[in-house]
């Protein structure tokens, strides 16, 4: 620890220290920054037993600024342990940021890959423009024996390491081991204005070698960020989030998008990519990563959130001081109609104050639910209306096979989502305090939005459906501050 990670770490504690009430929209089971933004999810992994989901954290401002690593651990999703930032902007290769990255996880220890970004000064009668000139990517390693303390930082790959065609912009490194070896995924924008992503491969994680480069037949976006790989079953997916597509019918409605593209083949030498699909189809869902645990299952958590760029929305949690969260950790499956869904992970039920069930019979009132989880499964088809917390409201067309999620005053500019669906035969609500995630046929299909309803408003009402229902309100996780 040097003496500018000594300074960083008492001006985020200083920082948190003098946080004031966050108010009203703090969420009661999903994870926010104490104080200041919060954004990508970073380094998820479970090592010895514990997950620990680090993030991007800028605690001295409701923008992107200074940004450090935050750092939650559990070992149920239910008990957080908050600590004290993992990563700072500490050395000269990272100084204007510790951005993103993942956790490969060994018999080593936690090893942890980001991008350390560096902005560099122009001269005088010099300008950069920050994407051919003017700016570092550097791929940083650091090892951890315990997870939480964090030393030795190593420069890996630099700007002259990643392709020429490529512009500054490399970035976001997934780090996997398969087979004894070691591969690296990097997102990257070329000079041509095309999202792709780099492939490099080690045998000792500190000496990379550039393997192959992953691009879409057709261009998908001008910048590739957070990419992923992974497998399930005998299905692979590469991961990623693009930036710069147009919106098209139905698809592509937010600022920046994230999903997956379904790979044939190999990346790492001969492949094809399948059509480019949503991993969500709401207001707020960017960046997410993925980790397998020790059960063997595939978690997913995103950033419940977007970069503010052109949003025609806003988030009113900024005058308490804070804003974002992540969603709720999300077991990634595929069905046996061979479509990749998201479900809410099991560790929800400890979470349920209670459990209970009726029949519905075309219409049903809940009152009093505030934060909750609801599942209802539906015998008949037909058109469907479902209003949560009165102003949010799910309706399905089955004429037009189509199901939109749409607000009113307390969307703060969100306005309306939909997605085409064959039929509709399952709803599974999750709802927080400022948060919705809503899960079709069993996650087939997500819509994840932040919305900020009355507080005196409750409930839910279920029009013209005929089936099961289970609901429950859910108790807040228990945050406790770790020994430093």
């Amino acid at each position: 620890m040097n003496q500018n990670t000594k300074a960083l770490l008492k001006a985020c504690e200083l920082a948190e220290s003098r946080a004031g009430n966050k108010g009203e929209w703090v969420p009661s089971f999903h994870l926010a920054p104490v104080t200041g933004w919060m954004n990508d999810p970073n380094g998820l992994c479970e090592f010895n037993g514990v997950h620990h989901i680090f993030f991007q954290y800028s605690p001295f401002d409701t923008s992107h600024g200074m940004n450090y690593w935050g750092h939650f651990s559990t070992k149920n999703f239910v008990d957080i342990k908050y600590h004290k930032p993992a990563l700072c902007s500490d050395e000269q290769f990272d100084c204007h940021g510790v951005y993103s990255g993942s956790a490969l996880c060994d018999e080593t220890g936690m090893n942890i890959f980001y991008t350390g970004n560096v902005l560099q000064s122009g001269e005088k009668g010099k300008e950069y423009d920050y994407l051919n000139t003017g700016r570092e990517h550097n791929t940083v390693f650091v090892n951890s024996k315990d997870g939480l303390t964090f030393d030795g930082k190593t420069v890996v790959l630099k700007n002259s390491d990643y392709p020429k065609n490529c512009t500054c912009h490399v970035r976001d490194p997934k780090v996997w081991k398969e087979n004894g070896k070691y591969y690296m995924l990097l997102g990257a924008r070329r000079n041509d204005d095309v999202g792709e992503a780099l492939l490099y491969s080690s045998e000792n994680k500190l000496d990379w070698e550039y393997l192959n480069t992953i691009t879409s037949n057709e261009k998908m976006g001008y910048m590739w960020e957070c990419p992923d790989y992974f497998e399930i079953g005998e299905n692979k997916y590469l991961s990623v989030s693009p930036q710069g597509i147009d919106a098209d019918g139905y698809k592509y409605n937010n600022t920046y998008q994230s999903g997956y593209f379904k790979v044939t083949g190999s990346i790492k030498s001969n492949y094809s990519l399948s059509e480019f699909v949503e991993y969500d189809c709401g207001f707020d869902f960017y960046a997410p990563q993925t980790y397998v645990d020790s059960k063997g299952r595939r978690i997913m958590i995103a950033w419940f959130g977007l970069p503010d760029d052109n949003k025609p929305y806003d988030d009113p949690t900024k005058k308490d001081g804070w804003v974002h969260m992540l969603t709720f950790p999300r077991e990634l499956t595929v069905n046996e109609k061979g479509i990749l869904c998201q479900y809410p992970v099991e560790e929800l039920k400890n979470l349920r104050y209670y459990t209970k069930k009726s029949i519905i019979d075309g219409y049903a009132k809940l009152s009093g639910l505030t934060e909750f989880d609801v599942k209802i499964d539906i015998a008949k088809q037909s058109d469907f209306t479902i209003r949560i917390r009165k102003d949010c409201i799910l309706n399905y067309d089955m004429a037009k096979k189509l199901c939109t999620l749409s607000f009113g005053k307390s969307g703060e500019g969100r306005t309306s989502r939909s997605v085409e669906m064959e039929e509709i035969h399952e709803v599974c609500i999750l709802c927080d305090t400022s948060s919705i995630e809503i899960f079709l046929n069993h996650g087939e299909k997500v819509f994840s939005s932040r919305f900020y309803p009355d507080k005196d408003t409750t409930g839910i009402i279920i029009e013209n459906i005929n089936g099961n229902l289970k609901y429950s309100n859910l108790r807040p996780i228990r945050i406790l501050k770790a020994e430093v």
